[in-house]
Protein backbone atom coordinates (compact mmCIF):
# COMPACT_ATOMS: atom_id res chain seq x y z
CA UNK A 1 0.00 0.00 0.00
CA UNK A 2 1.30 3.49 -0.91
CA UNK A 3 2.63 5.66 2.07
CA UNK A 4 0.56 8.83 2.19
CA UNK A 5 -1.53 10.17 4.67
CA UNK A 6 -4.75 12.18 5.13
CA UNK A 7 -3.41 15.25 5.00
CA UNK A 8 -1.45 14.44 1.62
CA UNK A 9 -4.69 13.77 0.55
CA UNK A 10 -5.95 17.20 1.45
CA UNK A 11 -3.36 18.78 0.24
CA UNK A 12 -3.55 17.74 -3.19
CA UNK A 13 -6.97 18.44 -3.41
CA UNK A 14 -6.59 21.90 -2.54
CA UNK A 15 -3.90 21.72 -5.41
CA UNK A 16 -5.90 20.24 -7.77
CA UNK A 17 -9.29 20.74 -6.83
CA UNK A 18 -10.01 17.15 -8.15
CA UNK A 19 -12.07 14.55 -6.40
CA UNK A 20 -10.94 13.03 -3.13
CA UNK A 21 -11.13 9.16 -5.31
CA UNK A 22 -9.32 10.79 -8.12
CA UNK A 23 -6.42 11.92 -5.63
CA UNK A 24 -6.33 8.61 -4.22
CA UNK A 25 -6.02 6.71 -6.74
CA UNK A 26 -3.45 8.64 -8.21
CA UNK A 27 -1.23 8.92 -5.11
CA UNK A 28 -1.38 5.06 -4.85
CA UNK A 29 -0.21 5.00 -8.51
CA UNK A 30 2.52 7.15 -7.69
CA UNK A 31 3.69 4.98 -4.50
CA UNK A 32 2.58 8.20 -2.61
CA UNK A 33 4.92 10.85 -3.98
CA UNK A 34 2.98 13.96 -4.13
CA UNK A 35 4.60 15.43 -7.24
CA UNK A 36 4.14 12.72 -9.58
CA UNK A 37 0.07 12.21 -8.41
CA UNK A 38 0.07 15.79 -9.58
CA UNK A 39 1.08 15.12 -13.27
CA UNK A 40 -0.98 11.93 -12.96
CA UNK A 41 -3.80 14.04 -12.25
CA UNK A 42 -2.54 16.69 -14.85
CA UNK A 43 -1.89 13.54 -17.57
CA UNK A 44 -5.61 12.18 -16.90
CA UNK A 45 -7.34 15.69 -17.23
CA UNK A 46 -5.58 16.18 -20.42
CA UNK A 47 -7.18 12.43 -21.94
CA UNK A 48 -10.32 13.79 -21.15
CA UNK A 49 -10.77 16.82 -22.68
CA UNK A 50 -13.33 15.91 -25.11
CA UNK A 51 -15.12 14.06 -22.55
CA UNK A 52 -15.40 17.90 -20.90
CA UNK A 53 -16.23 19.71 -23.67
CA UNK A 54 -20.06 18.63 -23.79
CA UNK A 55 -20.35 19.10 -20.49
CA UNK A 56 -21.98 22.48 -18.68
CA UNK A 57 -19.91 25.02 -16.77
CA UNK A 58 -22.46 27.22 -15.27
CA UNK A 59 -20.18 27.62 -11.21
CA UNK A 60 -17.77 29.76 -10.96
CA UNK A 61 -16.47 33.43 -10.06
CA UNK A 62 -16.30 37.06 -10.99
CA UNK A 63 -13.45 39.25 -10.90
CA UNK A 64 -12.79 42.47 -11.54
CA UNK A 65 -9.89 45.41 -12.15
CA UNK A 66 -9.85 49.33 -11.85
CA UNK A 67 -7.19 51.12 -13.57
CA UNK A 68 -6.31 54.76 -13.51
CA UNK A 69 -5.86 56.24 -17.70
CA UNK A 70 -6.33 59.15 -19.82
CA UNK A 71 -10.14 59.11 -20.09
CA UNK A 72 -10.51 58.65 -16.01
CA UNK A 73 -10.43 54.61 -14.89
CA UNK A 74 -11.52 52.08 -17.01
CA UNK A 75 -12.57 48.73 -15.19
CA UNK A 76 -12.70 45.45 -16.34
CA UNK A 77 -15.14 42.78 -15.29
CA UNK A 78 -15.34 39.04 -16.27
CA UNK A 79 -16.61 35.87 -15.74
CA UNK A 80 -14.87 32.83 -15.33
CA UNK A 81 -16.61 29.03 -15.71
CA UNK A 82 -16.62 26.07 -14.04
CA UNK A 83 -18.46 22.98 -13.34
CA UNK A 84 -18.87 22.66 -9.72
CA UNK A 85 -18.84 25.08 -6.79
CA UNK A 86 -15.59 22.81 -5.66
CA UNK A 87 -13.37 23.91 -8.46
CA UNK A 88 -14.51 27.15 -7.97
CA UNK A 89 -13.18 28.16 -4.36
CA UNK A 90 -9.67 26.10 -5.09
CA UNK A 91 -6.61 27.89 -4.86
CA UNK A 92 -5.92 26.58 -8.92
CA UNK A 93 -9.00 28.36 -9.88
CA UNK A 94 -9.19 31.44 -7.90
CA UNK A 95 -5.39 32.16 -9.45
CA UNK A 96 -6.44 31.02 -12.91
CA UNK A 97 -8.63 34.19 -12.28
CA UNK A 98 -6.38 36.42 -11.41
CA UNK A 99 -4.13 35.32 -14.73
CA UNK A 100 -7.26 35.65 -16.73
CA UNK A 101 -7.92 39.15 -15.54
CA UNK A 102 -4.79 40.28 -16.12
CA UNK A 103 -4.56 39.05 -19.70
CA UNK A 104 -7.91 40.79 -20.03
CA UNK A 105 -7.11 44.27 -18.72
CA UNK A 106 -3.98 43.97 -20.49
CA UNK A 107 -5.77 42.79 -24.16
CA UNK A 108 -7.67 46.16 -23.72
CA UNK A 109 -10.93 44.58 -25.12
CA UNK A 110 -14.17 43.00 -23.85
CA UNK A 111 -14.04 40.59 -27.14
CA UNK A 112 -13.66 37.16 -25.59
CA UNK A 113 -11.75 35.52 -28.19
CA UNK A 114 -9.11 38.11 -28.54
CA UNK A 115 -8.38 37.59 -24.93
CA UNK A 116 -8.19 33.51 -25.28
CA UNK A 117 -6.06 34.61 -27.98
CA UNK A 118 -3.31 36.76 -26.35
CA UNK A 119 -0.66 35.63 -24.34
CA UNK A 120 -0.06 34.99 -20.52
CA UNK A 121 3.27 33.48 -19.40
CA UNK A 122 3.95 32.31 -22.68
CA UNK A 123 1.02 30.42 -23.25
CA UNK A 124 -2.08 31.83 -24.84
CA UNK A 125 -4.98 32.43 -22.08
CA UNK A 126 -7.08 29.59 -24.32
CA UNK A 127 -4.05 27.28 -23.47
CA UNK A 128 -3.62 28.08 -20.16
CA UNK A 129 -7.36 27.73 -19.03
CA UNK A 130 -7.56 24.39 -21.29
CA UNK A 131 -4.17 23.27 -19.14
CA UNK A 132 -5.79 24.14 -15.83
CA UNK A 133 -8.73 22.47 -17.12
CA UNK A 134 -6.50 19.37 -17.59
CA UNK A 135 -5.31 19.48 -13.77
CA UNK A 136 -8.89 19.68 -11.86
CA UNK A 137 -10.53 17.66 -14.24
CA UNK A 138 -13.74 20.09 -15.49
CA UNK A 139 -14.41 22.36 -18.13
CA UNK A 140 -13.68 25.76 -17.57
CA UNK A 141 -15.07 28.67 -20.08
CA UNK A 142 -14.55 32.51 -20.01
CA UNK A 143 -18.19 33.44 -20.73
CA UNK A 144 -17.85 37.28 -21.07
CA UNK A 145 -15.95 40.34 -20.44
CA UNK A 146 -16.96 44.09 -19.68
CA UNK A 147 -15.35 47.66 -20.18
CA UNK A 148 -16.46 50.41 -18.25
CA UNK A 149 -14.53 53.67 -19.18
CA UNK A 150 -15.30 57.22 -17.30
CA UNK A 151 -13.92 59.74 -14.75
CA UNK A 152 -14.91 57.27 -12.05
CA UNK A 153 -15.07 53.45 -12.11
CA UNK A 154 -16.64 51.81 -8.87
CA UNK A 155 -16.49 48.04 -8.35
CA UNK A 156 -18.49 46.28 -6.57
CA UNK A 157 -18.34 42.18 -5.62
CA UNK A 158 -21.03 40.41 -3.97
CA UNK A 159 -20.44 36.80 -2.38
CA UNK A 160 -24.06 34.67 -2.53
CA UNK A 161 -22.26 32.21 -0.87
CA UNK A 162 -19.52 32.87 1.98
CA UNK A 163 -17.16 30.04 1.54
CA UNK A 164 -17.04 30.91 -2.38
CA UNK A 165 -15.68 33.46 -4.43
CA UNK A 166 -17.97 36.61 -5.29
CA UNK A 167 -20.45 35.42 -8.33
CA UNK A 168 -22.35 38.84 -8.77
CA UNK A 169 -19.61 41.95 -9.83
CA UNK A 170 -20.69 45.06 -11.19
CA UNK A 171 -18.49 47.90 -12.76
CA UNK A 172 -20.49 51.63 -12.77
CA UNK A 173 -19.05 54.30 -14.65
CA UNK A 174 -19.99 58.08 -13.20
CA UNK A 175 -18.30 61.62 -12.87
CA UNK A 176 -16.28 62.74 -9.95
CA UNK A 177 -20.05 63.95 -8.50
CA UNK A 178 -21.91 61.19 -8.79
CA UNK A 179 -18.71 58.52 -7.51
CA UNK A 180 -19.95 59.76 -3.58
CA UNK A 181 -23.13 57.32 -4.39
CA UNK A 182 -21.68 54.85 -7.13
CA UNK A 183 -20.99 52.18 -4.19
CA UNK A 184 -24.53 52.12 -3.12
CA UNK A 185 -25.59 52.59 -6.94
CA UNK A 186 -23.51 49.17 -7.81
CA UNK A 187 -24.66 47.41 -4.94
CA UNK A 188 -28.40 48.52 -5.61
CA UNK A 189 -27.62 46.83 -9.97
CA UNK A 190 -26.18 43.70 -7.80
CA UNK A 191 -29.85 43.24 -6.32
CA UNK A 192 -32.24 44.70 -8.71
CA UNK A 193 -30.50 43.76 -12.03
CA UNK A 194 -31.53 46.48 -14.54
CA UNK A 195 -30.85 46.11 -18.01
CA UNK A 196 -30.57 49.64 -19.22
CA UNK A 197 -29.42 52.54 -17.84
CA UNK A 198 -32.06 54.97 -19.42
CA UNK A 199 -34.86 55.05 -21.16
CA UNK A 200 -33.37 56.31 -24.32
CA UNK A 201 -31.19 52.98 -24.09
CA UNK A 202 -34.03 50.51 -24.49
CA UNK A 203 -34.38 49.64 -28.31
CA UNK A 204 -37.16 50.99 -30.14
CA UNK A 205 -38.46 47.17 -31.23
CA UNK A 206 -38.11 46.39 -27.28
CA UNK A 207 -40.62 49.59 -26.71
CA UNK A 208 -42.83 48.94 -29.40
CA UNK A 209 -43.06 44.79 -28.38
CA UNK A 210 -43.96 46.16 -24.91
CA UNK A 211 -46.50 48.36 -25.74
CA UNK A 212 -47.96 45.89 -28.31
CA UNK A 213 -48.46 43.14 -25.19
CA UNK A 214 -49.61 46.19 -23.06
CA UNK A 215 -52.47 47.29 -25.21
CA UNK A 216 -53.53 43.06 -26.08
CA UNK A 217 -53.25 42.49 -22.40
CA UNK A 218 -55.72 45.32 -21.84
CA UNK A 219 -58.17 44.26 -24.44
CA UNK A 220 -58.50 40.72 -23.55
CA UNK A 221 -59.12 42.27 -20.09
CA UNK A 222 -61.97 44.12 -21.27
CA UNK A 223 -60.75 47.28 -20.13
CA UNK A 224 -62.73 50.33 -21.87
CA UNK A 225 -61.36 51.18 -25.44
CA UNK A 226 -61.45 54.90 -24.25
CA UNK A 227 -59.02 54.11 -21.54
CA UNK A 228 -56.53 51.73 -23.54
CA UNK A 229 -54.17 54.37 -24.17
CA UNK A 230 -53.46 55.75 -20.84
CA UNK A 231 -53.37 52.11 -19.52
CA UNK A 232 -50.65 50.94 -22.13
CA UNK A 233 -48.58 54.09 -21.45
CA UNK A 234 -48.93 53.47 -17.29
CA UNK A 235 -48.14 49.69 -18.10
CA UNK A 236 -45.01 50.89 -20.50
CA UNK A 237 -43.92 53.09 -17.16
CA UNK A 238 -43.93 50.02 -15.22
CA UNK A 239 -41.67 48.30 -17.49
CA UNK A 240 -39.18 50.94 -17.40
CA UNK A 241 -39.23 50.99 -13.49
CA UNK A 242 -38.38 47.24 -13.86
CA UNK A 243 -35.80 47.36 -16.58
CA UNK A 244 -34.20 50.94 -16.19
CA UNK A 245 -31.49 51.68 -13.42
CA UNK A 246 -32.34 55.43 -13.19
CA UNK A 247 -35.96 54.55 -13.32
CA UNK A 248 -35.68 51.65 -10.50
CA UNK A 249 -36.99 52.85 -7.02
CA UNK A 250 -33.76 53.21 -5.11
CA UNK A 251 -32.72 50.23 -2.95
CA UNK A 252 -31.52 52.36 0.14
CA UNK A 253 -34.99 54.45 0.24
CA UNK A 254 -37.61 53.32 -1.88
CA UNK A 255 -38.98 56.49 -2.17
CA UNK A 256 -36.86 57.99 -4.48
CA UNK A 257 -35.82 56.49 -7.92
CA UNK A 258 -31.84 55.42 -8.66
CA UNK A 259 -31.76 58.51 -11.48
CA UNK A 260 -33.10 61.05 -8.34
CA UNK A 261 -30.30 59.86 -5.74
CA UNK A 262 -27.84 60.45 -8.39
CA UNK A 263 -28.84 63.77 -9.62
CA UNK A 264 -29.08 65.31 -6.12
CA UNK A 265 -25.12 64.50 -5.87
CA UNK A 266 -24.88 66.84 -9.05
CA UNK A 267 -23.31 64.34 -11.37
CA UNK A 268 -24.39 61.64 -13.64
CA UNK A 269 -23.85 57.16 -13.92
CA UNK A 270 -22.27 56.93 -17.49
CA UNK A 271 -22.75 53.08 -17.89
CA UNK A 272 -22.32 49.90 -16.41
CA UNK A 273 -22.40 46.11 -16.33
CA UNK A 274 -23.31 43.79 -14.17
CA UNK A 275 -22.96 39.65 -14.12
CA UNK A 276 -24.09 37.00 -12.03
CA UNK A 277 -22.42 33.62 -12.96
CA UNK A 278 -24.34 31.13 -14.95
CA UNK A 279 -27.39 33.77 -15.30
Amino acid sequence: MANYTAADIKALRERTGAGMMDVKKALDEADGNAEKALEIIRVKGLKGVSKREGRSASDGLVAAHVADDAAGQTGTLIELNSETDFVAKSPVFVALADKVLAAAVAAGTQDVEAILASVVDGSTVADTIQETAATLGEKLVLRRVARISAPAVTVYLHKVNKDLPPQVGVLVGSDAAAAAVAKDVAMHIAAYSPSYLTRDDVPAETVASERRIAEETSRNEGKPEAALPKIVEGRLTGFFKESVLVDQAFAKDQKKSVGQVVTETGGAVTGFARFRVGA
